[in-house]
């Protein structure tokens, strides 16, 4: 199984994880979030975005920390590109096959 693909750093003294599993790319879905927003409403889609890479991890931390964190990070075309690429990586594995055949179930459709 491939592992799941994050970013860390450290900020203050404390280490961050950014990642997203299933549950976490549904709760930001649940906000309203498209991943093409990120190209027509930048201003609302990149800090739901940014925000959401958190909840893994540092479900807690607080909306005003991550703005300084997220204010203090360079590259931003780079980190917002890895950030949507760990969100659509996540959501992708929703039609992955399984990895081995045992066990698996048989299906068919009749129409």
């Amino acid at each position: 199984m491939e592992m799941a693909k994050q970013i860390k750093f450290e900020y203050k003294g404390q280490d961050y994880t950014l990642e997203f599993t299933r549950n976490t790319a549904r709760q930001l879905e649940n906000t309203g979030f498209k991943l093409e927003d990120i190209g027509n409403k930048p201003n609302i889609a990149i800090p739901l975005l940014f925000q959401a890479s958190f909840l893994v991890h540092h479900k807690r931390i607080k909306q005003p920390l991550v703005n300084e964190i997220y204010n203090r990070l360079p590259n931003k075309d780079d980190l917002i590109a890895k950030l949507t690429e760990m969100y659509a990586d996540t959501v992708n594995t929703l039609l992955a096959d399984p990895e081995d055949d045992e066990g698996n179930i048989d299906w068919e459709g009749n129409w």
